[in-house]
């Protein structure tokens, strides 16, 4: 894919069947690589940010974000704002999957850098198309390391 390490796909998802579905989607997308999930914001969060919050355990890894904003323990707004603030993980693409198609909320995720915004339950090709162009969208574009 890039020049490193290939792209890990977090999935950020606290429904089990969504979970299952959107991966298998992924794989029929014939998207092979790593899938991490997290049925929770706050784990997603330590994963990304690490134990001090930083965000420096991201500064190496390839990362591509679906993330729930419907999730137990926080919104995935917060989490989206968090990860596009942080040196760190801000270059990675964000793909927000929810039941609402509040048009607001929908703005509020691209206005924070959200890549795409797929709302359940999901076109299942569209989705399909969607991981698929973003694994292109990584295929071509080297993401500069940080010296």
């Amino acid at each position: 894919m890039t020049n490193g390490n290939p792209v890990s796909i977090i999935m950020i998802e606290d429904d089990e069947g969504h979970a299952r579905l959107i991966e298998k989607n992924i794989r029929r997308a014939g998207v092979s690589n790593e899938i991490i999930p997290f049925a929770n914001g706050t784990d997603a969060l330590n994963y990304l940010f690490g134990p001090d919050g930083s965000g420096t355990v991201s500064a190496g890894r390839q990362l591509l974000i679906l993330l729930d904003l419907n999730l137990p323990d926080m919104g995935g707004v917060d989490i989206l704002e968090k990860v596009k603030a942080n040196t760190h993980t801000k270059r990675s693409p964000v793909v927000v999957l929810t039941t609402t198609d509040d048009s607001r909320e929908i703005q509020r995720c691209y206005d924070l850098g959200a890549n795409v915004y797929i709302t359940k339950p999901v076109d299942y090709d569209g989705f399909a198309n969607a991981i698929r162009q973003l694994g292109l969208f990584f295929a071509v574009i080297q993401v500069p390391e940080t010296p």
